[in-house]
Order: structure tokens, then sequence, then C-alpha cells
């Protein structure tokens, strides 16, 4: 009875144990939301469903199933690094980058969207190309390294300014932190993945890049059309109203209720 009773107590969890089950499922869970609408979530259930098959060849005896199994998943770690290496820089600079204190406070936040909104409503308006990146939660200081780096309050003429056809920096990204324009004429990335709409530009291009490696929010207008888009967790909407515009600010920046979700389809 004792034995049995000490083999009882090795399945009493301390308080380490605890902390340990809860730091697991808490990164567990922030690569399932980094993960979430992505091509690696389709690989990670394809990767479930060879776990099973490879358990049932192990239940039944079938050796040649568990030896392909086996040399799959031993080469198949090397070839997942190389081939999901953009998911895995995203994941990490998400973990690594989170910050918990948000820059811009509750009676900002009204003025600065107005802002916002009016400067892309007179973008769109004139016609005039202008790509506005929104930092979030992941800093994005990588990109605004790339351009000229600006420490001004956001306005709607500012905006206007900036991305007047001719002004050296027109041609790159405003990056936007806090209530701050921090960097103009900034370069951000392309997506890496095929975009079957021909009809998108560069800049809406750099917008799915940005937004595919990082949490940040992308405001695009096209010169050609005047319309405006809108980038998030890499799916682009199209054609914004100002009050759609207005209602995305509003859901991304602090204390605004629930997360945003774009009526859009994938980029891809």
């Amino acid at each position: 009875m004792a034995q049995v009773w000490n083999q009882l107590q090795f399945f009493q969890p301390g308080w380490l144990d605890l902390l340990e089950i809860l730091v697991v499922t808490f990164l567990l869970f922030r690569v399932l939301v980094i993960i979430q609408r992505t091509r690696a979530m389709q690989i990670l259930l394809g990767l479930l469903v060879l776990a099973g098959v490879y358990l049932i060849s192990q239940i039944l005896r079938l050796s040649v199933i568990e030896y392909l199994l086996e040399t799959l998943f031993q080469y198949g770690v090397i070839a997942a690094l190389v081939v999901f290496q953009p998911e895995l820089r995203t994941a990490l600079s998400r973990l690594g980058q989170s910050r918990f204190l948000r820059l811009v406070n509750p009676m900002q936040e009204d003025q600065l969207i107005e802002e916002i909104v009016h400067g892309v409503e007179e973008l769109s308006r004139k016609k005039t190309g202008a790509i506005i990146a929104i930092e979030q939660e992941v800093g994005l200081d990588e990109y605004a390294q790339t351009g000229s780096r600006e420490r001004v309050l956001v306005s709607a003429q500012m905006l206007e300014t900036i991305f007047t056809p001719g002004s050296p920096l027109h041609d790159g990204a405003v990056i936007i932190v806090g209530p701050e324009i921090r960097a103009a004429g900034a370069i951000l990335p392309l997506t890496q993945y095929a975009v079957s709409d021909k009809s998108l530009g560069t800049r809406h291009r750099a917008a799915i890049g940005l937004s595919e490696e990082t949490d940040a929010l992308v405001i695009v207008v096209s010169e050609e059309t005047a319309r405006i888009s809108v980038a998030l967790r890499g799916r682009l909407e199209r054609e914004v109203k100002v009050a759609r515009l207005r209602e995305i600010l509003g859901g991304v920046l602090p204390d605004r209720g629930s997360p945003l979700t774009l009526t859009t389809q994938d980029a891809g």
C-alpha cells in the first residue's frame, strides 16, 4: 500500500509544475493565435493527421507505414524550418516584441482617429497615392529605419504634405506610433505569397507584406482609383468607406472592445 501511495504522489503537481503548465499553455495559445488563417495552420492540421496515422500504424504494427512516417518526421523538421521561415520570423517577432503599455491614452484616441480619417479622405479625394502603417504591439522600428525619421504629431495636413506628388517622401510609407509620425518614406516588405488579383499595385503588396510580418494596421490609398484599402493580419479589405475606416481604427486602437476582423478575402 505504501508503494502505491508513493507512486500516486508522483502525479501530485507542485506549484512549479503548475507554473510550467501555465507558461506552456500561454505559449501554445500565442503561437496558435499568430498562425491562424495562415498556411502554417493548414500544415499543422496536416501534421496532426499524420501523427494520428503514425499512432494507428504503431498499434496495428504496420511496419512499412511506421518506417516511412518516422523518416518523414526526421527530415521534415529541417524542411519545415526552410519552408516556414517567414512564419517563424513573424512568430518570434510577435513573441519577442510585444509591449504591455499602450502609447495612446483614451483622450487622444478620438482625435487621432479623426486626423487619420480626415487625412486619408482628402488623399482619396485628390487621388493621391499613400500607404500608412499604424504600429500596434509589434514594433516597427526596423522598417522606420529605412525611411526619414520623424517625430511629429499625426495630423491630416501633415499626411497630405508628406504624400504630395513630387515630395521627396511621397513614394514610401508613413509609420505611426501612438499619436506621432515616427518615419516617412519608409520601405515595407512585399508579400512573399502569390496575389491572385493582378490589379493590386506595389503599395497594396507592401501593405499585405507588412501585415503578414507584424500586427500593424496598414492603410492604402490608390492613386489610380482613389479607393481606400486596409491590410491587417495578412488580409486586405478593399473599397473601404470613411465610416468603415473609422470603425476599423476604433477596433485596433487601445481600449476599443473586441478584436477587429476584416470582412475580406485572403490576399493570396
